[in-house]
């Protein structure tokens, strides 16, 4: 672990959002924090600073050490692609966060596609939040969604993190449709595969306490709904019912933006 928390800001109200959450996380770590600026240049080789960046990322770490007041913050301002300058901030970082929204256009970088692109591409997981998220961490349990592929393994390791940070249950659901499911399955080799998903991790973390739900259902409604009470949703980013060629799975994709809670997705790289 690098112990660094890295957080992509823009200057919009969503942004400030994941500043708050990202202080917080670094906090609970007991990690440093990065605020990165990324300015899109108008042409490629036509490159001049702006000043009212220096500014935007002065502010953010401000805000950061609002809600963390011992963090050691550091700023950056980084001119090019959006995604591509994150991923490289991904590189050595445990955890980057961004807002899932932006304010649009040349100064909105963190909008639409981008957060959705980041999480295809990072090297570490990718935290998303809405400025609806508030700033609470909350009291409910960190929700995993556990789907039976093999790259879902490094979610379920993060899931177990994230609960034991904040000393909270994690609920691993696993949402499946009887209909759809291949010959021969049944409710009890489902609930079996679930059980096979999140166990092996008592020994490194003995503190959280593990509640297993198998419920009949299309996988990213399930998910939505059952964010409703969590303070926290972990989903691997591509599932084993991907379409080829896709880069993000689209329950990850529907996860990151209509959660109801923030959203860290977790990339399978081993």
């Amino acid at each position: 672990m690098s112990n660094l928390v890295v957080v992509g800001v823009d200057g919009s109200p969503t942004s400030l959002t994941a500043v708050e959450a990202a202080a917080a996380e670094a906090a609970r770590r007991g990690a440093k924090l990065r605020v990165v600026h990324v300015e899109v240049p108008i042409k490629p080789r036509y490159v001049v600073p702006d000043p009212a960046s220096a500014t935007l990322v002065q502010e953010a770490a401000a805000h950061a050490l609002g809600t963390a007041p011992d963090l050691a913050v550091t700023k950056a301002v980084v001119t090019g692609d959006v995604v591509h300058v994150l991923e490289a901030e991904s590189r050595g970082a445990d955890l980057i966060v961004v807002g899932s929204r932006g304010l649009g256009g040349i100064t909105g970088v963190l909008l639409g596609s981008t957060p959705v692109s980041l999480a295809a591409r990072s090297h570490c997981p990718v935290m998303t939040v809405r400025e609806e998220h508030g700033t609470s961490d909350g009291t409910g349990p960190v929700l995993l969604g556990v789907d039976g592929s093999p790259d879902a393994d490094e979610a379920v390791d993060v899931a177990f993190a994230e609960a034991a940070w904040r000393r909270a249950e994690l609920v691993a659901v696993h949402a499946w449709q009887p209909d759809k499911a291949p010959p021969g399955t049944t409710p009890e080799s489902e609930a079996r595969s679930l059980a096979r998903a999140v166990a092996g991790r008592a020994d490194t973390h003995p503190d959280v306490t593990v509640r297993r739900e198998l419920v009949d259902g299309k996988p990213h409604e399930v998910l939505i709904e059952a964010s409703g009470t969590a303070r926290l949703l972990v989903v691997g980013a591509r599932g084993r019912s991907g379409i080829a060629g896709l880069l993000l799975g689209s329950v990850s994709q529907a996860a990151m933006t209509y959660a109801h809670c923030p959203v860290v997705t977790v990339r399978g790289t081993r």
